[in-house]
């Protein structure tokens, strides 16, 4: 009886030890399941995040790389030797303009021309061109005939003088006798007279050369020679006119006759020149603006009377813009600023010291020197006025990427 007890209590406690063992190693089990798991998901999780956050740096880097990726660097001390010169850029007044060709005229007056009164070699007294001032009387050029291979043409003259003296002589002594016809007579001394007049005019100018002087006084109208050229007698080395003034003829479509009466002035420029002039700084005025056409044109002379520079040619053909009245609140810019690229017109602003960026304008009425901006500017830009090839140079060369520049 007693041992069946004993048994039963051995029984009892070994069931018991087994089933606190089940559960001690279910709890753990369960333990490892929900709590590693657990904190290793929200491990992935917090990383995730951080994947997250590199995700965001990497889009704000790209956004400043669009922003900066067309920058353009250059130095100071570069953009000096290049001559680039920027501008910070406000609306102003801009006047209409009205864009055809015309031609320069030859204003009238008393005219004179410089001769050579001998052959020889040219030279000058002193640097003459096209709008010198002379003064009557004055030596223009002056004629050498050293090493000429022909000999000196005033001892020529002065031998073919004394020959023709010397057969005019003869002639008079045989008509005298009847010995020959009043023709043969008279043809002899039509050789003297026309040798008579040489050996004068050669002899006046002194033995190796002579002197052209100026027959009136006022300003060089053509220059026909140069120094060292080999003139011979009679030829034309210079014109002189009275008056240094010429005539700008524009030619206005008859299609901007409503503006006629608006035109005050005008800008034009050659081909032969790099320049753009102004009747404004020419003295120039307006003289007549025509009421009538041609039947082969339709269009309106209008003529300026301006100033002869030395760089402009009386006959030669030149491209105008005739100016209008002033428009306000116009942004405009030097032509000087602008690019070209495939049909694109381009200008470049100037960030900081060192650095630009290209901008497209979209360009309205030029009126020869400064060209209207009607989009892609607003005022208070500075803009490249001068140099800006210089600077579509460099962005060939060193344009650089946004990912350097500092964020």
């Amino acid at each position: 009886m007693n041992k069946v007890v004993l048994t039963s209590l051995f029984c009892g406690l070994l069931l018991c030890a087994c089933g606190h063992t089940e559960k001690h190693s279910h709890s753990h089990e369960g333990h490892d399941h929900a709590e590693h798991n657990h904190s290793h998901e929200g491990h992935d999780h917090s990383h995730e995040g951080h994947n997250h956050s590199h995700e965001s740096h990497n889009h704000q880097a790209e956004s400043q790389h669009a922003a900066h990726g067309d920058e353009i660097v250059l130095s100071k001390e570069k953009a000096e030797s290049a001559g680039i010169k920027a501008k910070k850029i406000s609306k102003g007044t801009m006047r209409s303009a009205i864009q055809t060709s015309g031609h320069l005229i030859a204003s009238q007056g008393d005219e004179a021309s410089a001769v050579a009164s001998m052959a020889g070699i040219i030279r000058m007294a002193r640097p003459i061109t096209e709008g010198t001032k002379v003064q009557k009387g004055e030596v223009l050029f002056t004629i050498s005939a050293d090493k000429l291979q022909d000999g000196d043409p005033a001892e020529k003259a002065r031998i073919a003088y004394d020959v023709a003296k010397a057969e005019y002589e003869r002639a008079e002594s045989l008509l005298a006798d009847k010995l020959i016809t009043m023709s043969a007579f008279n043809t002899a001394k039509e050789k003297y007279e026309t040798a008579r007049i040489a050996y004068e005019a050669t002899a006046s100018n002194g033995k190796t050369g002579a002197t052209v002087k100026a027959p009136i006084s006022g300003y060089i109208r053509n220059c026909n020679v140069r120094p060292g050229d080999y003139v011979s007698t009679g030829q034309l080395l210079a014109d002189i006119a009275m008056s240094n003034r010429l005539y700008l003829q524009a030619d206005m479509p008859l299609r901007h006759f409503k503006a006629m009466g608006e035109i005050a002035s005008a800008n034009f420029s050659t081909d032969y020149s790099d320049k753009v002039f102004s009747t404004d700084n020419l003295n120039g005025k307006l003289l007549a603006v025509g009421k009538t056409v041609s039947e082969a044109s339709a269009f309106i002379p209008v003529t300026f009377e301006i100033d002869h520079s030395s760089d402009l040619i009386a006959g030669s053909f030149v491209k105008v813009t005739l100016l209008g009245k002033e428009r306000q609140g116009v942004i405009s810019l030097p032509l000087t600023a602008i690019t070209e690229e495939q049909g694109v017109n381009f200008i470049y602003i100037q960030d900081d010291a060192t650095c630009y960026h290209k901008q497209e304008v979209t360009l309205g009425m030029n009126d020869g020197k400064q060209v209207e901006i009607l989009s892609g500017l607003h005022g208070g830009e500075t803009v490249v006025i001068e140099g800006a090839i210089h600077v579509r140079l460099a962005s060939a060369n060193n344009s650089i990427p946004g990912h350097t520049h500092n964020h």
